[in-house]
């Protein structure tokens, strides 16, 4: 099994667990670092995720993983909250936090500036959506370097 394939596998293992405990799944990843493999998977809530949330889910999961044995590799896994300032990457995160202030770098600056904080409208596969304050920008997808949660003190 690909990597790919085996991060739709544990998506599909935590669906049921998820929806048993009202949590929305933001992420999953499985990479090498070092010499190790690791398993993450990134959870919210209304509210937050805590620490026994985190609890709760990796040991629902382990059950299933220990079951099922999709993943041959031996590897560590990790369950948390998507983290404060959490870059933004796939569709699902997107749209997950719309509405959320966010923070964009561009490749190259556009009226001089390369940085840009704004509330997410939406994403499409070619065009980023923002609204500062009733000011909309657009920028196209290929001049984004990355879009990460913004942090608001």
């Amino acid at each position: 099994m690909d990597k790919k394939q085996i991060v739709e596998t544990v998506e599909s293992y935590l669906a049921p667990i998820l929806e048993e405990f009202k949590f929305t799944l933001i992420d999953v990843e499985y990479v090498k670092e070092g010499p190790n493999y690791y398993l993450r998977v990134y959870i919210d809530k209304e509210g937050g995720i805590n620490i026994q949330d985190c609890q709760i889910t990796s040991r629902a999961l382990e059950k299933v993983l220990e079951e099922k044995d999709p993943i041959k590799d031996p590897y560590i896994l990790e369950v948390s909250s998507p983290g404060a300032d959490r870059v933004l990457k796939k569709d699902r995160e997107f749209e997950y936090f719309k509405g959320r202030l966010v923070d964009v770098k561009l490749y190259k600056a556009i009226n001089g500036e390369k940085n840009y904080t704004a509330t997410l409208v939406d994403k499409t596969k070619e065009m980023l959506y923002l609204d500062d304050e009733g000011q909309k920008m657009e920028f196209e997808m290929k001049d984004v370097a990355v879009v990460r949660l913004a942090i608001v003190f």
